[in-house]
């Protein structure tokens, strides 16, 4: 059964149990749901990327094991040097299906502007994902996980929040307004799985 995200009035996004990043419209392809966009072609242009490619501490810990084929997911946080050859996120919040992210997944990494970072800085691959166990006695508790990120490229087209903010109709289906709910909607960081859509949108600022 597929698990809906409480969107309030956009409630278009949804994940399903492989953690696939769907919308309300969705089709079925080789059992696997892919995000349907239909998108108008008297919508505006984007700016930048978008108009040329359309810690705390657990009981415990365990490693992602690898049991479904390779995702894709963004992460916003904290990015000391965007041109590192290796990111590590320890204890990151999690939503959208990002709990799932595992050894072998791509990852776009955004440097997180309420930190004075600048948005998508470089696509890379991970190499250790470690999920964190629940703290004891507390009922709500959002899923967080600890992952090493290989860099293997780095962004050649700004994207971030000035891009996307003006993205705010939830329920158009493009993959910019996929990207701007999840991560800037609410502004705090935190590791998301995203649709096959917006990976290749992303793709494309590289």
């Amino acid at each position: 059964m597929e698990e809906r995200i409480d969107l309030h009035a956009a409630s278009n996004y949804t994940t399903n149990d492989a953690g696939r990043v769907t919308s309300a419209n969705t089709v079925t392809a080789s059992n696997e749901t892919r995000l349907a966009h239909s998108v108008s072609p008297q919508k505006a242009a984007l700016p930048s990327c978008e108009a040329s490619c359309h810690s705390s501490s657990g009981v415990g810990s365990a490693v992602v094991p690898r049991s479904r084929p390779i995702m894709v997911f963004a992460i916003k946080a904290e990015v000391a040097d965007p041109r590192a050859s290796t990111f590590a996120f320890t204890a990151h919040k999690t939503m959208y299906g990002g709990k799932r992210i595992a050894e072998g997944d791509t990852v776009f990494v955004f440097a997180s502007e309420n930190e004075g970072g600048q948005g998508l800085v470089a696509r890379g691959i991970v190499t250790h994902a470690e999920a964190i166990a629940k703290k004891r006695g507390i009922a709500r508790q959002t899923p967080r996980v600890s992952v090493t990120i290989r860099r293997t490229a780095l962004a050649k087209r700004p994207l971030g929040r000035r891009e996307l903010k003006h993205l705010t109709d939830w329920k158009d289906g493009r993959p910019g307004t996929e990207l701007n709910f999840k991560f800037y909607r609410q502004a705090t960081n935190k590791i998301v799985g995203i649709s096959d859509e917006a990976a290749a949108f992303l793709s494309k600022c590289f």
